[in-house]
């Protein structure tokens, strides 16, 4: 996580982040002034940002909106007041409409961005100033400082080479908080072939198998919003167990890049959310996977069951499948 210390000022009416991180300053420049790569984080996990305008001069404007899991939306826009390439910015933050209209109704901030070499790479501190101390409380109480911490953990994997940050590290599993999972695997393959193979019928049994000893029995996909998809497994030969499967419904879905689904085990009422991204560089695909838990009791258990050598095995067979198609 590269946020190293959040400081909130009351007397001054500031809010101060400061972040390490390893990477050159040109390099940290590169990502806060393209907007492509700025909406990989500018964002918490779940609510990825687009950027729907971006003038990136003195007196220009940076328009985004941020996307929840359930449809939410909540937009934003920077007025840029002082560029100094690649040590510095000023913007004026302030809440917005899906046009870039500031809200007159929620506090605006002056953000500035410094960035100078340090020992690790670069040191980023990011200052944010109010007009009133209930402005400050007010940004807080809406969970400014979390946010910000979740958002700024994505950065890493930005600031590297894609195969640099995951080739090799097979499926890794981040606790984000008692409710939420993090679950990142690097398939080397492009993201047009990764996202068929998670939603055509024919390359989907291909690959989730489930346990050893086990065969698919039923793969219902689902591409629209509100559909309901269908996967079961049962036992073979031998094997013992009783069948079993999960089924959902489709959220969200933006093809090539995000899936948001509901997830529950056949015949249980117990449901996560799974939010599912897919980001393509150098011909290597990162499959992003945010699940959102009921409660903790529940993410504890679900983890101790050995999922996520389960999500590699299938993985493993996901990325072959996508060299063979």
């Amino acid at each position: 996580m590269p946020v190293t210390d959040v400081t909130t000022d009351a007397e001054n009416l500031t809010m101060t982040v400061v972040a390490d991180l390893a990477a050159p300053v040109e390099r940290v420049w590169a990502v806060y002034s393209d907007p492509r790569q700025l909406e990989r984080f500018w964002g918490p996990p779940g609510w990825p940002a687009t950027f729907t305008a971006w003038d990136h001069t003195v007196g220009g404007k940076g328009n985004y909106t941020m996307n929840g899991p359930r449809g939410e939306k909540a937009s934003g826009t920077w007025e840029f007041l002082r560029i100094d390439a690649p040590h510095s910015f000023e913007v004026l933050d302030a809440f917005a409409d899906d046009q870039g209209t500031p809200d007159p109704d929620l506090p605006s901030m002056r953000m500035v961005f410094t960035f100078e070499p340090s020992s690790a790479g670069t040191r980023m501190v990011t200052t944010s100033y109010f007009e009133s101390v209930e402005a400050l409380e007010q940004v807080v109480q809406m969970g400014a400082i979390e946010g910000t911490k979740l958002a700024m953990g994505q950065l890493d994997a930005v600031l590297q080479d894609l195969r640099d940050y995951a080739q090799g590290k097979g499926t890794t599993v981040e606790l984000l908080d008692d409710t939420h999972v993090r679950i990142t695997r690097l398939v080397d393959g492009p993201r047009d072939l990764v996202w068929r193979a998670f939603n055509e019928p024919d390359l989907v049994k291909k690959w989730m198998l489930g346990p050893d000893g086990w065969e698919m029995t039923e793969c219902i996909v689902a591409t629209v919003p509100g559909e309901t998809y269908r996967n079961s497994w049962a036992p073979v030969g031998d094997t013992e167990g009783e069948p079993f499967g999960f089924e959902g419904e489709v959220l969200i879905f933006e093809e090539p890049r995000r899936a948001v689904t509901t997830e529950r085990m056949q015949g249980q009422p117990t449901e996560t959310l799974n939010d599912m991204s897919l980001y393509e560089e150098d011909g290597a695909t990162l499959i992003t996977v945010l699940i959102e838990y009921p409660d903790k009791e529940t993410r504890d258990m679900i983890l101790a069951t050995g999922m996520a050598d389960g999500m590699e095995a299938s993985y493993a067979r996901l990325e072959s499948t996508v060299l063979a198609v």
